[in-house]
């Protein structure tokens, strides 16, 4: 499966995610892109939407946060309309990464953004783990024909069926979904990494983790488990407070994660059983069968005067059963590695 030409099953995707850590400053949002690829990142992504595409703008309870989120108390209009990404920078963001050589894509949060990014040519849509329930948006999005990156935050087994399903009723295959943690930020043990795994066999999708925690290890156990696809919230400085700044990471941790991403791919490698060149060298070092007692012609090889030691430059151990017992067919002196021309085997 490729992602904006890159082949995502032969390198991690790691994706920045910008959100609103722009702090309402287009230039930041640059800045920001730029580090990002200076960090070794594959994309950035934004969000697409205004206060009026996300809520309602009403007072009253109910459209108050107060669930337990770093953003309680505030009603959602109000979180929105602080955080959203003007629209009419979002073209000229997209020119700029693409100037810069890094994928710039978006989170639609209805029809309208999806038809605004149709229009900005975006590679890929994201779709967040509160819109994973939303199956006619799902369905739109999936209906461009580009690749489809789902979130599984706040759903269950059944919901995650039904957004697969959605996808592919439209013909679309290339679906990604991202395990993860609905908690801002997230702890490690709340993490299940291993339903990761398990949504890779039950919805034959590929997988992957947008990971809302502040340490790297669950970012390398589900690179190591078979993610192929990585999203982290970024930002320049935490100190600059963005709305997600608590559960961001700065210039320096994200580079130091994708450094951590890319050494696990390396120590995971490829399936082989082949000795290459290095391998065999060492393999010198391993044991095999030694004249451990001057024998002559006719005697008969026993463990006092055939031992297993190294270095491995004569026959190797296993084959102790079929010399022991047997026959020289000639003098051998001390020290002499064995090799079967030296055995009478019948």
């Amino acid at each position: 499966m490729k992602i904006a030409g890159h082949d995502i099953q032969k390198e991690v995707y790691i994706i920045a995610e910008i959100s609103a850590n722009h702090v309402g400053s287009f230039d930041v949002a640059k800045e920001m892109i730029k580090a990002a690829k200076e960090a070794g990142a594959n994309a950035v992504k934004l969000q697409t939407y205004t206060a009026d595409t996300m809520t309602l703008n009403c007072e009253n309870e109910i459209f108050t946060l107060s669930h337990g989120t770093i953003w309680d108390g505030q009603s959602y209009y109000k979180l929105y309309q602080q955080a959203y990404t003007p629209w009419d920078w979002q073209p000229k963001l997209k020119k700029y990464a693409d100037g810069i050589d890094i994928t710039l894509f978006s989170t639609p949060f209805d029809k309208t953004a999806v038809d605004f990014l149709e229009k900005m040519s975006v590679q890929v849509y994201k779709i967040a783990s509160f819109e994973a329930i939303d199956i006619p948006l799902i369905e739109y999005a999936a209906s461009k024909g580009k690749p489809i990156i789902i979130s599984t935050g706040i759903c269950d087994k059944q919901e995650i069926q039904d957004a697969v399903d959605a996808c592919k009723r439209d013909g679309n295959n290339d679906v990604v979904l991202l395990k993860c943690t609905s908690a801002y930020p997230a702890k490690s043990e709340d993490m299940n990494l291993r339903t990761m795994v398990d949504m890779e066999n039950e919805f034959e999708v590929t997988i992957g983790l947008s990971d809302h925690t502040m340490e790297n290890e669950g970012v390398i156990a589900s690179v190591a488990l078979g993610a192929r696809v990585i999203e982290k919230h970024f930002i320049l400085d935490r100190d600059m407070a963005g709305p997600d700044a608590v559960f961001s990471l700065n210039i320096e941790e994200f580079a130091n994660m994708v450094k951590a991403v890319r050494n696990t791919e390396k120590l995971l490698g490829e399936i082989t059983y082949e000795l290459d060149e290095k391998k065999m060298k060492n393999r010198r070092s391993a044991r095999s069968l030694f004249i451990a007692k001057d024998i002559k012609a006719g005697g008969i090889f026993t463990e006092e005067n055939v031992r297993s030691v190294r270095p491995c430059v004569g026959i190797v151990p296993k084959h102790m059963k079929d010399v022991l017992g047997k026959k020289a067919r000639i003098d051998i002196k001390f020290g002499t590695p064995l090799s079967f021309d030296m055995v009478e085997l019948a």
